[in-house]
């Protein structure tokens, strides 16, 4: 799987994800009148939680994908999930806008928002860390679009892997946001996020073409049996 591809899109991405979770990296606790040391170090393990949630993700994702891939089926499954992000990209579709609505989802998001609300008023490692896992948990749909992407590499390491990268993607950005308390310029945000299906769109061509087995290295490999092979020269 091409990973560089994860990196790509969630630096990409991060501007969407700095206006979604914006309000909870400036609510961190602690003030810059502290300690730098110690300031610095909670917005590194907030940033550090959320990574682990979406490698955790990744994993568990990987599961479905692998056993896909065992079944044959993953060239199938390569292509079936480009062709849904072109369509989430032709449409605009909002992909956390429909888990919101989702009766059964409320309650869920309802309780990790007490968890935030209670963790945001103790300033300590563990509930730096603990808000940066349960920020995770919260509706993205560049996260969403991420795992789709991570469902098709085809293994649990590999989908691991991929939503790590993606993660280490979004870092810089929100990084930078918690340490500076203040938000993405409206115009910088709104230019990102016009851009942004086009964006969907390219990783959603990439995703069709690696299922066509083209013998592109690296873009479109032959796949056999669940692993990317080198096609014969003879």
């Amino acid at each position: 799987m091409f990973v560089w591809t994860a990196f790509v899109f969630g630096l990409f991405s991060s501007v969407h994800c700095a206006g979604m979770c914006g309000p909870i990296a400036l609510a961190l606790p602690g003030k810059k009148s502290a300690s730098r040391a110690r300031f610095f170090l909670g917005r590194i393990l907030y940033n550090s939680g959320r990574l682990t949630t979406y490698t955790l993700a990744g994993l568990l994702i990987g599961l479905l994908g692998k056993g896909i891939s065992i079944a044959g089926y993953q060239q199938s499954l390569s292509i079936a999930i480009g062709i849904v992000l072109l369509l989430i990209a032709v449409f605009s579709i909002n992909p956390e806008s429909i888990t919101q609505k989702a009766y059964w989802m409320r309650g869920f998001y309802t309780f990790i928002t007490k968890k935030l609300g209670g963790l945001l008023k103790n300033p300590n490692a563990f509930s730096y860390y603990s808000i940066g896992i349960l920020n995770g948990f919260l509706p993205c749909g560049v996260v969403y679009i991420a795992l789709l992407a991570g469902l098709a590499a085809g293994g649990v390491f590999e989908s691991g892997l991929y939503m790590f990268v993606f993660g280490l993607g979004t870092f810089p950005m929100m990084l930078v946001l918690s340490l500076a308390g203040g938000m993405v310029q409206m115009k910088f945000h709104k230019i990102l996020r016009k851009a942004m299906p086009f964006a969907i769109g390219f990783f959603a061509v990439l995703l069709i073409l690696r299922g066509l087995n083209l013998g592109i290295p690296y873009i479109s490999p032959v796949l056999g049996d669940g692993v990317e092979v080198e096609r014969s020269c003879h």
